[in-house]
């Protein structure tokens, strides 16, 4: 961080470390300003900082706003408490996401739209596997699924436009390796190099794409 004339200012990749949060979640934040009152930038060097004490001002106010909306069916309240990248049991993401215990582990089997994958698999001794799952995956999921209901806007049906972006990546560059693509698509777009190898893989079922 910089301090000018005694002003903490902080650009994304700061604020993301000093926030808990990713990124692309910041990213999406910026994003959507229109709709969130999000603070507007200064260029320091040419990069966007914001003042830390009044992004913090602000990001309290919008989370006190989330959490009333954070209360879907049944009066379920998403934790935003906690180490953004412990792993977490199936049982442990399903309390952070306010679900029933036996959710996440549904998910493994039908998993809704845009579900991480996870960071950790562990083998059990009856032969199954336990999914861990870190709290920064969980909220950027759900803030990425409810962005649209968040902002006061009806939520978004329809194709996930995540796999319009990887069939026009995979379009430009036909030649190039799935795990490539899904690089610079994670780079581009946030989320894990893992979650873009499957998007890239429902693109290639898309009218005009071929497996390799």
């Amino acid at each position: 961080m910089k301090t000018i004339g005694g002003r903490r200012l902080a650009n994304r990749e700061e604020l993301a470390a000093h926030s808990g949060y990713s990124k692309a979640t910041l990213s999406n934040l910026w994003r959507d300003r229109a709709a969130n009152g999000h603070p507007e930038p200064e260029k320091v060097d040419g990069v966007m900082h914001w003042d830390v004490d009044v992004w913090d001002a602000w990001f309290a106010e919008f989370n006190k706003e989330r959490r009333n909306q954070d209360r879907p069916q049944g009066g379920r309240v998403i934790d935003r408490t906690g180490d953004p990248d412990e792993e977490l049991t199936p049982a442990e993401q399903a309390r952070v996401l306010g679900l029933d215990g036996s959710a996440v582990r549904h998910y493994k089997k039908t998993p809704p739209p845009g579900w991480p994958d996870p960071v950790r698999t562990e083998q059990l001794p009856g032969g199954g596997e336990r999914e861990y799952r870190t709290r920064r995956q969980l909220w950027d999921w759900h803030d990425s699924t409810h962005r649209a209901g968040m902002s006061g806007r009806p939520a978004r049906t329809g194709p996930d436009p995540r796999i319009e972006q990887a069939a026009k990546m995979l379009a430009a560059q036909p030649g190039r390796k799935a795990g490539e693509v899904a690089a610079d698509l994670a780079a581009e777009h946030g989320g894990s190099v893992h979650t873009w190898k499957r998007i890239i893989t429902q693109a290639r079922k898309e009218p005009g794409q071929q497996d390799d």
